[in-house]
């Protein structure tokens, strides 16, 4: 089906600044960090005050502006501008991308702390392009600044690790705009120390490494405790990236210092198979993304559908350019 000039003109954002071969050529190189990638989109960060929401396969991409973060959270004194600019990645206290189904929208979330010295919740609506703050509250017994900022989009949700020992998961549920938690067992969450998340075969799933090797825990029915299937690998540095379809672990390991492979174990930590890393420069500091192929267009500015009633508590702040 042809698309009509105005949904054309309406699918352009970043790409009517620049040609596509530039805006490509430019994300390839210029040291933009990867946030999340949810239903074949990429959402990366680029400072300074801009994320870009990028799809790899149609190279059709979109700028999203937090500047209302930076100037909730900088103080007003061109010296504290100077020194302190605050930064999505490294500053929010939490982040996340994710997608609500009953909206039809992609989301970002963002924790931070403002120069009042309260913490703010934002949401980012990108049918839109607006973002909403949200007075949303954290569990009892849960604090802000316990979890590690990045989160993991997973079955509508978008989930948090704690720094150090896993009690439990903190999640926000996109669709009803709210916190809570996931209980982790008491054998996983005692066992890992500094634990990540990460995302294998659709299933949410932790991993974190012991004295000379790794485990990788996969809910395998989410939220259902009994569910927890360990693969235990026989490699201290190992990163899970992803499963097979027949329930085979592939990751991304560190045999020696400056040196990456890439490997696949069976459910009994069993090597099946490893790849050396051959492509540049060796180095213990590369990003892997599991990216599946969407021919879907960037989220525009669309006429939204109306919001279901129960989401009056927020207030709305629209995108500066």
């Amino acid at each position: 089906m042809k698309q009509s000039s105005m949904e054309k003109k309406k699918l352009k954002s970043f790409n009517d600044l620049l040609p596509l071969e530039l805006i490509r050529a430019i994300l390839l190189r210029v040291p933009v960090k990867h946030l999340a990638c949810v239903r074949g989109f990429v959402l990366l960060h680029r400072q300074p005050q801009f994320l870009i929401l990028w799809n790899p396969l149609t190279d059709s991409s979109k700028r999203i502006s937090y500047s209302h973060i930076v100037n909730a959270v900088t103080n007003c004194s061109v010296f504290d501008r100077l020194v302190k600019v605050f930064c999505f990645l490294h500053d929010a206290l939490l982040c996340g991308f994710g997608y609500d189904a009953s909206q039809d929208d992609y989301i970002v979330v963002a924790a931070y702390k403002g120069k009042d010295g309260k913490n703010h919740f934002d949401l980012c609506y990108l049918r839109s392009n607006s973002w909403i703050n949200l007075d949303a509250a954290l569990p009892k017994s849960l604090d802000w600044d316990y979890w590690k900022p990045k989160g993991l989009f997973c079955n509508g949700a978008i989930h948090w690790s704690p720094y150090e020992y896993c009690d439990d998961i903190l999640f926000f549920d996109l669709k009803e705009r709210s916190f809570s938690k996931i209980s982790v067992p008491v054998p996983i969450g005692r066992d890992l120390f500094k634990p990540r998340l990460v995302l294998l075969g659709g299933c949410l799933a932790l991993y974190g490494r012991e004295e000379y090797t790794s485990e990788t825990w996969v809910m395998k029915e989410y939220k259902v405790e009994s569910s927890w299937t360990v693969y235990e690998i026989p490699l201290r540095f190992f990163k899970p990236l992803c499963l097979s379809a027949n329930g085979d672990i592939i990751g991304r390991g560190y045999p020696s210092y400056g040196e990456v492979r890439f490997y696949i174990y069976n459910v009994r930590g069993e090597l099946l198979k490893h790849v050396q890393y051959l492509y540049g420069e060796p180095s213990n500091h590369i990003t892997s993304v599991v990216h599946v192929d969407c021919l879907m267009a960037i989220p525009s500015n669309i006429k939204q559908k109306k919001r279901k009633k129960g989401c009056q508590n927020h207030k709305e702040v629209k995108q500066g350019k």
